[in-house]
């Protein structure tokens, strides 16, 4: 049996270069893969934006701002959902945590395995405060857990599969006004959260990256054959609550 074909974006040739966070901790997150490269078959395909994994000092300082909002339970009674996990980065990260659990949600079932098999490596590391998965789902048609739900994103999506996330997020929590936060990073899409009585802005502002990182994503994004996607030495970013609508 030959070696399975790798999606456009992570091979060597087409400018691929590990971070060194995949480095330093033995498992798989880097790469750029862009959305017409992650086709399913699922309705929502055509609305992808690209795998691109988010610097771990963005997901680490998002996380602090998150909680200096004054969440409203304990750390430790969350379920931390990260959405369009791509291979799992920010769900690792989010792991060194003590939340209740945390969950990959991801639809391109190559990105899944692999995300798996990050977990798996992670896990055995003995890197993960937190209980760990990765599922393979759509987000617009997911069942959120019990309990208080922080939820994560870095820009997996357009506007369209937006608007119905938000829905089903407002559906599932209707009856728990206040615990469900949301995470977005590269927050593209803010005006369409903004625009939606139900929701909460908490903080919204820039989140700069670490020099290692910057220098990482600079090295990285410049190896792009095509250029479509350029670094920066900060991210767009912004935390909302689902709150009962005034």
């Amino acid at each position: 049996m030959g070696r399975k074909k790798l999606l456009p974006g992570l091979r060597v040739r087409e400018g691929f270069l590990r971070h060194p966070f995949d480095v330093e901790h033995g498992v798989q997150t880097s790469g750029l893969v862009l959305g017409q490269h992650l086709t399913t078959g699922h309705r929502n395909d055509k609305h992808t934006t690209a795998y691109y994994g988010i610097a771990p000092s963005v997901v680490e300082q998002l996380l602090d701002l998150w909680l200096r909002t004054r969440p409203r339970a304990p750390l430790e009674d969350y379920t931390f959902i990260d959405i369009g996990a791509g291979m799992g980065r920010a769900m690792l990260l989010a792991s060194r945590l003590p939340f209740r659990e945390v969950i990959g949600i991801e639809l391109h079932p190559d990105l899944v395995a692999i995300g798996q098999k990050n977990v798996a490596k992670w896990g055995a590391a003995r890197k993960a405060r937190a209980p760990i998965r990765m599922v393979e789902a759509d987000i617009t048609e997911f069942d959120f857990p019990a309990g208080p739900c922080v939820a994560y994103l870095f820009n997996p999506f357009r506007d369209a599969v937006m608007k119905l996330m938000l829905r089903r997020m407002e559906l599932s929590f209707a009856a728990r006004p206040g615990m469900l936060d949301l995470l977005y990073a590269n927050d593209e899409c803010h005006d369409v959260i903004a625009e939606r009585a139900q929701w909460k802005l908490l903080w919204r502002g820039l989140v700069p990256l670490s020099k290692p990182d910057e220098d990482a994503d600079r090295k990285i994004l410049d190896a792009q054959p095509n250029g479509e996607y350029a670094w920066s030495t900060e991210e767009p970013c912004s935390i909302h609550r689902l709150v009962e609508q005034s």
